[in-house]
């Protein structure tokens, strides 16, 4: 008996699962590692030039813009959530495939991230 449900549904609220994770790294947790970076070695320790600007500006700011970042990215991946539900079989496959590879890159990239805000905090000079 045929079935209306797309093969890839039952993966999508895993993969909301493992968004919040790479915006955790991302956001949070580069954010925190980014401001004791910064209060251990100064702004000018900060390699992204947006982000020594930022540092120059009011806490609130910053928080604010890391803020619009989740929601920017969250929206992001909703339609990118409701593009693949909409793919049709089997191409719904390629596409989960390559939000996978998406989502494993981003979450390695915020431990990279994390690592160089460390190696920022404890040696005073980036990996990068």
């Amino acid at each position: 008996m045929p079935t209306t449900r797309e093969p890839t549904d039952h993966l999508v609220p895993g993969y909301w699962d493992w968004v919040a994770v790479a915006m955790f790294l991302l956001v949070t947790v580069d954010l925190l590692t980014t401001l004791f970076a910064a209060a251990s070695h100064g702004a000018g320790a900060e390699s992204n030039p947006l982000v020594a600007w930022l540092l120059g500006q009011p806490i609130w700011m910053v928080v604010a813009v890391n803020l619009a970042v989740v929601v920017l990215n969250g929206a992001f991946f909703y339609a990118l959530d409701e593009s693949m539900r909409a793919t049709p079989a089997p191409y719904d496959r390629y596409f989960a495939t390559a939000v996978e590879l998406w989502l494993g890159s981003l979450i390695a990239f915020g431990l990279l991230v994390f690592a160089n805000n460390l190696t920022v905090v404890v040696f005073g000079t980036s990996l990068l």
